[in-house]
């Protein structure tokens, strides 16, 4: 087999004036690939799921910004029920992770926010991570990093707009 047939069952995009979006395509697969692949590793390290992770990054954001973090807001943002969160903030909560407060602007609602513990374990296992990804950009150009930026903006548009109810293959009007 040549390396042209190869190349040409690499993924669904067939050979033509597409070639370089394709190749784009491709290193996107593979980033995602790889990105995938470092997340289950650093949840396995941190012996938690793929909701409790995205929670606690959301809730240190939050902390940063200076915003309270609502139960609802949790479910809202990972897509699932409240009894759902309620699972999830108890085993934050016995890890050490969490911890839930009455709201300082109305007693009936809780809030959510990390502990300094769970700030110290995140920044433990993501630092190195996130240091050698900022690695990679070093060296790119304002010019080549706005395209970058505008390509990954297009790409994340592109993708949420993507309509459930709309068969694959079949253009949106």
């Amino acid at each position: 087999m040549t390396a042209q047939a190869v190349e040409a069952q690499h993924y669904w995009y067939e050979q033509d004036e597409h070639e370089r979006g394709r190749h784009i395509l491709e290193a996107m697969r593979l980033y995602r690939a790889a990105e995938a692949a470092m997340r289950r590793r650093t949840r396995d390290e941190m012996h938690m799921g793929e909701n409790d992770l995205l929670a606690l990054r959301f809730m240190l954001r939050a902390k940063q910004e200076h915003r309270s973090v609502s139960p609802t807001d949790l479910g809202a943002y990972l897509g699932i029920k409240t009894s759902s969160v309620t699972v999830m903030l108890d085993r934050l909560e016995a890890a050490g992770h969490v911890v839930r407060q009455p709201s300082e602007t109305d007693r009936r609602r809780v809030t959510v926010s990390t502990t300094d513990y769970a700030d110290a374990e995140v920044r433990k296992t993501l630092s190195h991570m996130h240091h050698r990804m900022m690695e990679a950009t070093t060296g790119i150009d304002p010019e080549m990093a706005a395209g970058i930026v505008d390509f990954l903006d297009r790409m994340r548009e592109a993708v949420d707009s993507i309509d459930r109810t709309e068969p694959e293959g079949q253009p949106q009007h």
